[in-house]
């Protein structure tokens, strides 16, 4: 987590938003820190994390497509996802579910990151988000907070769920990938995809932030 997306929750979770309140993170595994601990000295009534992967700060093993399935439609108060969506490769269904968990009038926070950042897989790296990107998939939300990362491409966003939401079409909505090096509307399987770039996908699963070498060896991956 960079300094500037915990700045960005230090500045915008207020008191109010939270205390006695049920919050909900996505994608809560600990990797270079996290806001788990801010949130939680504001006071909610509970707080618990998922993610696909065993850690600290993990409280249910659970991706982020089966949020609904789990929790159940509008069971939480506050959503929270923090430099989560670039790893999802089926972002909408982790956005659809995200959406669907909330309560009326609860509140979403997600960081996530722009074209130009590098490659960060833990333990894939898909996409990149910006802000027209971020703007169109939350516009059945209040948008109150909307602005780029200061420090690093990415993009940060606080929105309330209205109460008598009408879902936004997220099915015509490309973004880049970072597997295709363009933006596209989706990523076919691995397997249906050549030798070189299935290569390229391990690598970046592999590798993390040095597959970043790959691309620039071997760019027409």
């Amino acid at each position: 987590m960079h300094i500037s997306v915990m700045e960005f929750f230090i500045q915008n979770v207020a008191e109010e938003d939270v205390r006695g309140r049920e919050v909900l993170e996505v994608g809560s595994k600990y990797v270079n820190g996290s806001a788990r601990p801010y949130v939680e000295r504001l006071k909610p009534k509970r707080y618990i994390g998922v993610d696909i992967q065993h850690g600290k700060y993990v409280d249910i093993i659970l991706s982020a497509e089966r949020l609904v399935e789990y929790f159940g439609e509008t069971s939480v108060d506050v959503v929270i996802a923090s430099e989560l969506l670039e790893h999802v490769r089926d972002w909408r269904s982790a956005v659809e579910n995200m959406k669907r968990v909330l309560r009326p009038g609860g509140i979403l926070y997600v960081t996530t990151r722009s074209y130009g950042f590098g490659v960060h897989a833990h333990p894939y790296d898909f996409w990149r988000y910006e802000m027209a990107d971020i703007k169109t998939i939350f516009s059945d939300f209040l948008i109150e907070v909307l602005e780029k990362d200061p420090h690093a491409p990415g993009v940060f966003v606080k929105a309330f769920k209205p109460d008598h939401a009408k879902p936004s079409d997220l099915g015509s909505i490309d973004l880049y990938s970072m597997i295709l090096g363009k933006r596209t509307m989706s990523i076919p399987e691995i397997t249906d995809m050549p030798y070189p770039r299935r290569l390229k996908i391990w690598l970046n699963g592999v590798l993390g932030r040095c597959a970043t070498r790959v691309s620039v060896m071997f760019p027409a991956l």
